[in-house]
């Protein structure tokens, strides 16, 4: 197919080698199918602002760090700078959260290049080669169903535990591809410990997999998986490996805000050294 304009300066430098088609287009994107050198991948080009449907709510930004001062304050403004700035901080936060998360061991796309405002990463695909179809698109089996909630609500606790929230998780946003379900569309991710509506976005989160699900699996609608896991991550007691039961109660004790308040600080301490060190130039070995 002919190569959209957006995509013409990847096929100049080189990333892409061909446009094949077009996959979807969505309220903050299109996608589509290219090829590079010998692999096959999916080019997410973002559509302008005044051209989605998607908001950049503030309970989705709230927390965001952006490059300097001046970005800030034109940002507040809403300067054109501050908008031009505001713009690529959203398309940038679903390629840090991608490379954050993989690095992780989510079940993300793998990212391999972030130009012009296209993000080039692995085409998820099904058993067969194809294109992997939505979870929205497929129907499950009790067992598959329930099978397939626990894999999620682990990556879940993969992405809290690397002090991410996906913040608009759903069956919409997930492939069902060969090795199991794949999470996409990020650029809403938030920072756990930086936004004050994190909880409640974890929560949502993860009712949305369990309204889903239990389609299939009714028993699973009487879960509280969501509240249990952002208990254990309020209390400094979630890891990747952690059993959860699907069980909650409501501890009427006060809340001890210093040892809230030191997890934070520590999640917080952990970013801005990761950020520290990304900055810092290589070191020579003789």
């Amino acid at each position: 197919m002919k190569p959209p304009k957006r995509l013409e300066p990847l096929i100049e430098d080189g990333l892409i080698d061909e446009v094949i088609r077009q996959l979807m287009s969505g309220k903050e994107a299109a996608v589509f199918v290219v090829r590079s050198g010998d692999d096959v991948r999916c080019a997410k080009v973002y559509k302008e602002a005044n051209k989605r449907s998607f908001r950049q709510s503030v309970d989705y930004t709230e927390g965001r760090k952006v490059k300097n001062s001046r970005q800030a304050r034109a940002m507040e403004k809403g300067s054109k700078y501050g908008r031009e700035s505001q713009e690529k901080a959203w398309q940038s936060a679903e390629v840090d959260a991608l490379y954050r998360l993989a690095a992780a061991g989510v079940r993300v796309p793998k990212p391999y290049n972030f130009y012009e405002g296209v993000l080039l990463m692995e085409l998820v695909t099904d058993a067969n080669g194809n294109a992997a179809p939505r979870l929205n698109d497929v129907e499950f089996s009790a067992e598959d169903a329930r099978a397939h909630h626990q894999t999620l609500l682990k990556e879940v606790v993969r992405m809290l535990s690397a002090g991410i929230v996906h913040g608009d998780l759903s069956e919409f946003n997930i492939l069902l591809g060969s090795e199991g379900p794949v999470i996409i569309d990020l650029p809403q991710a938030v920072d756990a410990a930086g936004n004050n509506h994190a909880s409640s976005m974890l929560e949502r989160d993860v009712g949305n997999l369990t309204a889903f699900f239990g389609r299939f699996a009714p028993e699973l609608l009487n879960t509280q998986y969501g509240k249990e896991i952002w208990s254990l991550y309020a209390h400094g007691d979630l890891h990747p490996d952690v059993q959860l039961t699907g069980r909650f109660r409501q501890n009427t004790k006060p809340v001890d805000l210093k040892s809230v308040i030191r997890v934070i600080d520590d999640v917080r301490a952990e970013e801005a050294a990761r950020q520290l060190r990304l900055t810092e130039p290589p070191t020579r070995s003789n």
